[in-house]
């Protein structure tokens, strides 16, 4: 990933978060849509886990990388949106 034309380094986990999101631009998914499609469903996760990686993705790639849905969930939006 770039970020300012300078490489970023992601995890695994939020590279796969990410392309999770950007595989499906523009749909809103609720924290437990990406914890099963992401982490897939663990008793002993937390729904917190997405939030944690969704602020580390914006922390890396800008505040805008990822938008928050109020009440919904989370997205990326559409390229050229």
């Amino acid at each position: 990933m770039l970020q300012n034309n300078q490489p970023v380094g992601l995890t695994a986990r939020e590279f796969d978060l990410l392309a999770f999101l950007m595989g499906r631009a523009g749909h809103v998914f609720s924290k437990s849509q990406l914890l099963e499609a992401v982490w897939g469903w663990d008793d002993e996760l937390n729904l917190n886990v997405v939030e944690v990686y969704v602020s580390s993705l914006r922390q890396k790639l800008g505040k805008d990388a990822v938008r928050t849905v109020r009440g919904v969930g989370y997205s990326v939006s559409a390229p050229g949106r």
